[in-house]
């Protein structure tokens, strides 16, 4: 690993030089990705069995990495498997948490549900990171007993919990089959997982609709016969964490990467060009093949952007938020990102029973729906306005909202 501050003009290189073996590009994009630094170029490129990563990053506010401890911690995360526990997307689940898994079809309301049946059955949710798009939802869920605070080891409950929460995300007239999983201790990295949780419930299916009109990545799939590679290129929007939503989706295909570019413009265009084959060794030999890479490629990038975005939107300046929380036994932290503005603000609250089903209930409700994943300034209100729309509200939920603005 060498990184270097003088090598460019705006931002720190970093270059890997490591043996080529199948996933080793993810897990090195995995490290700067949950280190939290912005790639703005990338080289990969493979020869002899030997693979060479160059990135170019900075920091989210699109500085160099200057601070040593920050270098020296990005070169021991590289040189080593450590970061494989203590890497900020990876949990290393114990006996102190149970983990719930779910995929469903997305509604208004939804989570609610979730909240309300997990809160009636005495759990408390720990850790939580939901995901949504083109109808689907997918969520990791980390959760206590309520009288312990410990994980729920009680098969009779276990079995009611994974029962009742079946019966929320099965709904009406729904003829896609939910799944509801309880998993065993062990290590897990959320976002690998909530993208393979979406692919297993096929999100890149998306039937022909006349009304959806939002400006999609634009994705290629073609042959390059004279090195027996397939070339995937894909343009979109930039935003955080787009470079390891790709190679993850390429890598759990099985696919392997020998050859890539990654570059972010000036107008915040990300341009990704890959050169592929399948793990045996083979180009993609069928149309139906190259399209099902095509779609499932546009999907990954999409995921963590907003269901309702579109070009007029972005244009216009509204805002794509995603919803992460944490609670212990006595505060609750909720965060959220604006996306396309790489920014972020973080509520700390009294925890409760109820704290959470309230907020997600005024968040997820028929009446506001998707008010935290959808683009438009109807968070960014309730972040910086609340003493306007406070008066409309339930007594309980206008407590809740009040007690969050004063954390704000």
């Amino acid at each position: 690993v060498v990184i270097e501050n003088d090598a460019c003009e705006h931002a720190t290189v970093i270059q890997v030089d490591t043996v080529y073996r199948q996933g080793t590009l993810l897990e090195v994009v995995q490290v700067l990705t949950d280190l939290n630094l912005v790639i703005t170029k990338a080289y990969m490129s493979s020869d002899g069995g030997w693979f060479m990563n160059v990135f170019h990053v900075t920091d989210d506010g699109g500085n160099k990495i200057r601070d040593e401890g920050i270098l020296n911690c990005i070169e021991k995360a590289l040189e080593t498997d450590a970061y494989m526990v203590k890497s900020m997307g990876k949990m290393l689940l114990s006996k102190e948490h149970t983990l719930i898994e779910l995929t469903g079809t997305d509604r208004p309301g939804l989570l609610s549900e979730v909240c309300a049946v997990l809160t009636d059955l005495s759990c408390n949710v720990v850790n939580a990171e939901v995901w949504t798009h083109n109808a689907r939802a997918a969520a990791v869920i980390h959760i206590t007993d309520q009288s312990t605070g410990t994980a729920i080891e009680d098969p009779r409950q276990l079995s009611l919990i994974k029962e009742l929460l079946y019966n929320v995300l099965k709904g009406l007239g729904d003829y896609r089959t939910p799944t509801v999983s309880i998993s065993s201790p062990g290590e897990i990295h959320i976002g690998r997982r909530l993208h393979q949780m979406m692919f297993a419930a096929r999100d890149f299916e998306r039937p022909v609709s006349v009304d959806d009109i939002r400006v999609r990545p634009y994705v290629t799939v073609s042959d390059c016969p004279d090195r027996n590679y397939t070339v995937v290129t894909a343009r979109s929007v930039d935003r955080p964490k787009l470079l390891f939503d790709t190679v993850c989706t390429l890598t759990d295909m099985q696919y392997l990467v020998f050859h890539g570019t990654v570059n972010i413009t000036d107008s915040d265009e990300a341009y990704q060009e890959y050169y592929i084959r399948h793990s045996d060794g083979l180009p993609m030999s069928s149309e139906a093949e190259r399209q099902r890479v095509m779609e499932c490629i546009q999907a990954a990038i999409e995921r963590r952007a907003s269901e309702a975005a579109n070009g007029t939107n972005r244009d216009t300046g509204e805002r794509e938020f995603k919803l992460h929380w944490v609670c212990n036994s006595d505060r609750m932290i909720v965060e959220m990102k604006i996306i396309n503005e790489k920014s972020k603000y973080v509520l700390e609250m009294i925890s409760s029973r109820t704290a959470l089903a309230q907020f997600s209930t005024y968040c997820f409700s028929q009446a506001a729906p998707r008010i935290l994943l959808c683009c438009s300034d109807t968070m960014f209100m309730v972040l910086s306005n609340l003493n306007t729309i406070l008066n409309k509200l339930p007594y309980h939920i206008h407590q809740f909202l009040l007690l969050s603005s004063r954390a704000i």
